[in-house]
């Protein structure tokens, strides 16, 4: 349960710095709304796997190739997730025409309990170093 408390506090703390980054890049620094919004999602996503990876699951990985590795199963799962996100929104909202904000908190539940079976279960599961 201490896990899963954790998961969601850094949960929280990286849609924010998600969320900063975003405005930084558009209001601060004049990028355009796909290039913030990539490169925010970078940011997040790599704030997400040290505190994951140091915090959450206390990953013991040290060897390089296996924080490569580590890393690399981690950016896949998001992106899959990130992925898994726009279909969703795309086939409810934009074919079948649901309430975006009901289908967009659904989805991210979703994707919120796909990630943290993916990192428990397969990402920082506790294995010999690599």
């Amino acid at each position: 349960m201490y896990t899963l408390f954790l998961y969601g506090i850094f949960g929280v703390l990286t849609t924010l710095l998600n969320i900063f980054a975003y405005w930084l890049f558009t209001r601060i620094l004049n990028f355009s709304v796909v290039q913030a919004t990539v490169i925010a999602w970078i940011i997040a996503v790599l704030f997400a796997y040290y505190t994951n990876r140091k915090f959450v699951f206390h990953s013991k990985n040290n060897s390089l190739n296996g924080i490569i590795s580590e890393a690399s199963e981690f950016f896949i799962c998001r992106l899959a997730t990130g992925i898994l996100d726009v279909i969703i929104m795309f086939v409810f909202v934009d074919i079948l025409a649901l309430n975006d904000v009901l289908i967009k908190t659904c989805s991210n539940i979703l994707v919120i309990i796909a990630n943290y079976i993916a990192s428990k279960l397969f990402i920082f599961k506790h294995k010999e170093e690599i």
